[in-house]
């Protein structure tokens, strides 16, 4: 059988597939969290997907108050890392992830970058809320100021930092930063510092319990992010299995084009859920 001609591959036109990820999870169940998110791994690599973004602290899930304290949890999040590094080596997309990690006796609230069976990079949270239903101060270190610096992470000496431009050597123009939930909402958001250093795809891991309103205002901040970094913007946030002792979530994902709306997920599901 022929080849097909390299005129039919998007990557030879300046194209790459992105998809955001919700998995279903369950409240510091760790073991759960990675079953879901190598789940839908899989699902983008069977759909030829480049890039996977999930939600925030996808690994150990968000609403987990002071257990985000305990040793132990923050000890199988990084064992459940090196699973996820393991299983990466045989899939194509790139994964970018939510969760808890230390540095220097300090935690974070962290994007890492995984892709075929390598850390690429870990970026933390720079802006912290801690205001009505937020208390990440009482748990979390910021990552303003992190720059330059590397950690021990799955075995390997990583780079950590919020000056990370991740990029492909193999498909021009294929260049994407991360940022955090809150720190889109921002005054001068960590993305757009990114789309600066030349980044065309900005990634944000959110949780973001809804409320009234709440869909119009992230959908009003990714397509304004887009449209002022000339980029594309993808956003991700936690869905069902989260805890609703206080809060509820939707699980909404949008993908953004500059100010073009290429994809969004269903809101309310239940089931993990792939939008490419």
């Amino acid at each position: 059988m022929t080849e097909a001609h390299p005129f039919y591959d998007m990557h030879e036109h300046g194209f790459v597939r992105i998809a955001t990820a919700t998995p279903s999870s369950r409240t510091a169940d760790v073991a759960f969290n990675t079953a879901g998110v190598l789940a839908e791994a899989r699902k983008a690599h069977d759909a030829n997907v480049d890039l996977v973004v999930f939600p925030e602290l996808t690994l150990s899930s968000y609403a987990i108050d002071d257990l985000l304290l305990q040793h132990a949890l923050i000890e199988r999040v990084e064992a459940a890392l090196a699973e996820v590094v393991a299983a990466s080596a045989d899939l194509h997309p790139v994964l970018v992830l939510g969760a808890p990690l230390k540095r220097a006796d300090k935690l974070y609230n962290c994007a890492v970058v995984i892709a075929h069976g390598q850390i690429l990079g870990v970026v933390p949270k720079s802006f912290l809320p801690n205001y009505r239903e937020f208390y990440e101060k009482r748990h979390f270190a910021h990552g303003r100021g992190c720059t330059d610096l590397w950690m021990a992470l799955a075995g390997e000496e990583v780079p950590f930092g919020t000056d990370l431009i991740f990029a492909a050597a193999n498909l021009p123009g294929f260049r994407f930063g991360v940022e955090i939930c809150e720190d889109f909402w921002a005054p001068v958001p960590p993305g757009m510092q990114a789309a600066m250093a030349g980044a065309l795809i900005l990634c944000n891991l959110s949780a973001s319990p809804v409320t009234i309103g709440r869909a119009d205002d992230r959908h009003l901040h990714c397509r304004s992010s887009a449209s002022r970094a000339i980029a594309a913007y993808v956003y991700s946030a936690s869905g069902y299995g989260e805890s609703t002792t206080d809060l509820a979530w939707d699980g909404q994902s949008v993908i953004y084009e500059m100010s073009t709306l290429l994809a969004q997920s269903e809101r309310f599901d239940r089931a993990g859920e792939l939008t490419i």
